[in-house]
């Protein structure tokens, strides 16, 4: 049997956006058909350091969903986690060219977490680190609000062989 792929979330340094959207999306995708039910979701930084601990807001923004990241321990983007994706989601346009600049040959299915929104929404997500609580909870409810339209846009992809 074929395995779907992973679905790989991309920040900076792994600790705050990423694992967030790696939870929430993962959570989200529990909930639908197979095969996005199958789907697993990892995260990873383009300047992360391996075993770096998630950011105890980021932790406690979750919290407040019902959701536990508590154990997420940090890894860098590889180029296997590429090889392995059936889709890559970025924070931000700077994480996309971090990619491309970095990877030879440079990956196609990479997009921003929010690029399937309408025109009118921003399509970045800005980093919340070292802010208050309610910069991760606006970083969590940006994310959020973007998962139905990620969830239209994977019912489009072919299940990685």
């Amino acid at each position: 049997m074929a395995t779907p792929g992973i679905i790989v979330t991309v920040c900076t340094a792994n600790i705050c956006r990423s694992p967030m959207a790696e939870a929430l999306l993962q959570h989200a995708l529990a909930a639908q058909p197979e095969p996005l039910k199958s789907f697993q979701v990892v995260s990873a930084g383009v300047a992360a350091r391996p075993g770096d601990k998630v950011s105890e807001n980021s932790v406690h923004a979750l919290k407040k969903v019902g959701l536990n990241i508590a154990g997420h321990s940090s890894q860098p983007l590889t180029r296997e986690l590429l090889d392995r994706a059936l889709v890559v989601f970025c924070m931000t346009e700077s994480h996309r060219a971090m990619i491309q600049l970095t990877f030879d040959p440079v990956p196609r299915n990479v997009y921003l977490f929010r690029e399937f929104m309408p025109r009118a929404a921003d399509k970045e997500i800005p980093d919340p680190y070292g802010g208050p609580l309610h910069h991760y909870e606006a970083c969590r409810d940006e994310m959020v609000e973007a998962i139905p339209s990620l969830m239209e846009f994977l019912k489009t992809l072919p299940a990685k062989k």
